[in-house]
């Protein structure tokens, strides 16, 4: 006989598992280290934003525009030969010197406080005399280089009426969890959409990034794709835990938990599948094309979708189980569940008599007779019904049924 039909695997790798929703992750059980590290990443957050504030861009402050080719009668014109000579000029640096576009449609913007006539003529003239950038025609032009006034009143009117935008998306939102799930999971799912929220304007200031409109979009569009992984999660808590306080099978905390390992290697492909998007903006638009606006609406997207993903696995679904068993059913539920298995466990142990241990245990809901086991059922196991067996469709005549049931199927 050949090996390969003799030798089977003893477990299946941790992929796998994964992959089949068989896992044994106990991330409901570890929930406490969880709220800690969250809270330490939001209330750094929340003192970076008090404290440092936010790096905002020339929409929201106002100021002066300056564009120009990227290309000289000497060659390439670079951003530090730009701002090497603003700063002389001027006598401070520039507020941001980026590149824009490529190939002959290349361009160097500079932003940079509110400049008088004063300053923007000479400016203008040195960065003519020194570069000479090319106009429409090839030739050197002074012509090339242009200026504009930027108001700092679109840039707030935008974030206005983002904030408005904001507000009924919140409030859209908790009455839709509220009607198709419940309180607690619309709660839950809150939380985490606001972590989310606090925790991308907090990296924003954590490590400077420019907010600009592109910035503001960004964080909205976020929104979505966090609340769309959570109440994947949550329904499978919900399929999960339907009719559980009539069963002395799992728990509550132990049905959720089920439902996170069921899902993760689901959320883990979804985000992924997000994220590579995302990482083709910053790559091809901004590394290769050089389209500085891009860069923007990529960064808040990419941080965004990543803390979405976390919280929805790690926060969200271990807030809900903390709001449920504040409920006494649920309590005395898992009570229940925790006294069967002790049973169990004493009679394997030879401390109790098998006999003494009823095949059916009346529950304190309903008095419905259900069979449950001494340990913790397999994380991926079926669920099962009142009988005790898989629930599924019964095929007729069988040995489940009966003859009995086979006759009643006909």
């Amino acid at each position: 006989m050949s090996t390969a039909t003799t030798r089977r695997p003893e477990r299946d790798s941790a992929l796998t598992r994964l992959t089949t929703g068989t896992a044994n992750v106990d991330v409901v059980g570890r929930r406490k280290t969880w709220y800690i590290a969250f809270g330490a990443l939001v209330l750094v957050c929340v003192l970076s934003i008090v404290i440092r504030g936010f790096n905002l861009g020339i929409d929201f402050t106002g100021g002066s525009q300056i564009q120009m080719p990227a290309t000289g009668a000497n060659g390439t014109i670079t951003s530090q030969q730009v701002e090497q000579i603003y700063t002389e000029v001027v006598g401070q640096p520039p507020v941001s010197v980026q590149s824009v576009g490529a190939g002959d449609s290349a361009s160097i913007q500079i932003r940079s406080e509110s400049l008088g006539p004063a300053q923007l003529d000479p400016l203008k003239q040195r960065l003519f005399d020194d570069l000479k950038p090319l106009g429409p025609n090839g030739q050197p032009s002074a012509g090339a280089v242009s200026d504009s006034a930027v108001s700092g009143t679109w840039g707030g009117e935008i974030t206005t009426q983002a904030l408005i935008a904001l507000g009924v998306f919140l409030v859209l939102v908790t009455l839709f969890l509220a009607f198709y799930f419940e309180r607690d999971m619309a709660i839950a799912a809150l939380v985490a959409l606001v972590h989310d929220i606090v925790v991308t304007a907090g990296i924003y200031s954590l490590v400077g990034f420019e907010v600009t409109p592109s910035t503001v979009i960004g964080l909205l569009t976020i929104l979505g794709f966090s609340l769309y992984d959570t109440v994947v999660v949550f329904d499978k808590v919900r399929e999960n835990t339907r009719g559980l306080l009539k069963l002395t099978r799992r728990s509550y905390p132990e049905a959720a938990n089920l439902a996170l390992n069921q899902t993760f290697m689901r959320s883990l492909n979804t985000s992924l599948i997000a994220v590579l998007p995302v990482l083709g903006l910053l790559v091809i638009g901004v590394g290769l094309l050089g389209v500085g606006t891009l860069a923007d609406l990529a960064l808040v997207q990419l941080v965004g979708m990543l803390a979405g993903a976390v919280s929805s696995l790690l926060l969200a679904t271990p807030l809900l189980v903390d709001l449920k068993m504040r409920d006494k059913r649920f309590v005395d539920q898992e009570k229940r569940v925790r006294a069967r298995r002790q049973r169990a466990a004493a009679i394997r142990a030879g401390e109790l008599d098998a006999d003494e241990e009823p095949e059916f245990a009346t529950t304190a809901t309903g008095g419905s007779a259900v069979r449950t086991s001494g340990t913790a059922p397999r994380p991926g196991a079926r669920p099962t019904g009142k009988s005790g067996r898989p629930t599924g469709k019964r095929r007729r005549g069988s040995a489940a049924g009966g003859a009995g049931g086979a006759g009643r199927a006909r």
